[in-house]
């Protein structure tokens, strides 16, 4: 059941990130084989210029084995993988970089330096993690938000990750996305919580004129196939054509991610948004196609 398609970075994510050339890159702790590998192949895009935090022996390292010259490029050598972290929310701070990507660390050790309020890292809306779906080269986009960041969102945060997710969606080329707030029914109950946070977020979009079509509750097969939304009697402008799936719970949005990747071969391209600099979190085990796909879907944030 498992598939062994090749994973495909999507044409229309690196065409957008082109326009936005050689933008600096802090990527924290590396000198691990899959991120070099991806930074490299990001360089060779004409996407980043990297700057490497981390043990500058084990960078080199790597480096000679892809057969990579870096001389160009800085180094600053912190054989400490916790003390990296830090070195890339200052210089993100000060603006000597724009993106932060995460190497060979732990996703909580990293975004804890990033919400610290001494970095002044922090954008008007909560910070969001963001999936950019595709399967093959040419695919329209499912976007999937949150699935690596907000555990259990209440509205609030939820009306922050939808706001977020709109901003990118505009990013690339989506100018009115249509967004279904996920649930495990299309009912409004008192028994499933999500429902009705989905009932309370369609009314917000609307009375803050937010420039989506937003509508929820949607179980996911009546918010991507208009043939179950037709049988069930669902009409509205986003069932069976949702652009994004904005999910009730990490959980849901982690585990449908995880199902596109390794049942179908999707390329799963992640980006943390929402604040002054986009953060790379790719998966330790991600390949380094998505990884490149990850750099770009950042790029692409980018004020």
């Amino acid at each position: 059941m498992l598939s062994n398609k090749e994973i495909i970075c999507p044409k229309n994510l690196l065409d957008k990130a082109h326009k936005k050339k050689g933008v600096k890159v802090g990527i924290v702790n590396a000198g691990k084989p899959l991120p070099m590998l991806s930074i490299q192949d990001a360089v060779k895009k004409n996407l980043i210029e990297p700057i490497f935090i981390g043990d500058e022996k084990e960078i080199m390292k790597c480096a000679n084995d892809l057969e990579w010259d870096i001389s160009n490029y800085d180094i600053i050598h912190e054989p400490i993988e916790n003390n990296t972290a830090p070195i890339a929310a200052k210089l993100a701070s000060e603006g000597k970089i724009k993106i932060i990507v995460k190497g060979h660390i732990h996703t909580d050790v990293l975004m804890k330096e990033v919400l610290k309020r001494e970095y002044n890292l922090l954008g008007k809306t909560r910070l969001s993690h963001i999936w950019h779906m595709t399967l093959e080269k040419e695919d329209k986009p499912l976007i999937i938000t949150d699935g690596a960041l907000n555990v259990l969102p209440n509205v609030k945060t939820k009306m922050h990750i939808l706001k977020n997710v709109i901003n990118f969606s505009n990013r690339i080329g989506i100018s009115k996305p249509k967004i279904a707030i996920l649930s495990a029914t299309e009912e409004i109950l008192d028994s499933i919580p999500s429902s009705k946070d989905a009932e309370e977020l369609t009314k917000l979009a609307i009375k803050e004129n937010l420039n989506a079509d937003v509508f929820g509750p949607l179980a996911l097969d009546n918010s991507i196939s208009k043939k179950s939304a037709l049988i069930k009697g669902i009409k509205n402008n986003v069932a069976g054509m949702a652009d994004v799936l904005l999910v009730p719970s990490v959980e849901t949005g982690n585990g449908l991610v995880k199902m596109l990747i390794y049942f179908c071969g999707a390329c799963a391209a992640g980006v943390v948004v929402g604040g002054k600099v986009p953060v790379v979190i790719t998966s330790r085990s991600d390949e380094a196609t998505a990884r490149l796909a990850s750099i770009a879907a950042a790029v692409v944030a980018l004020d």
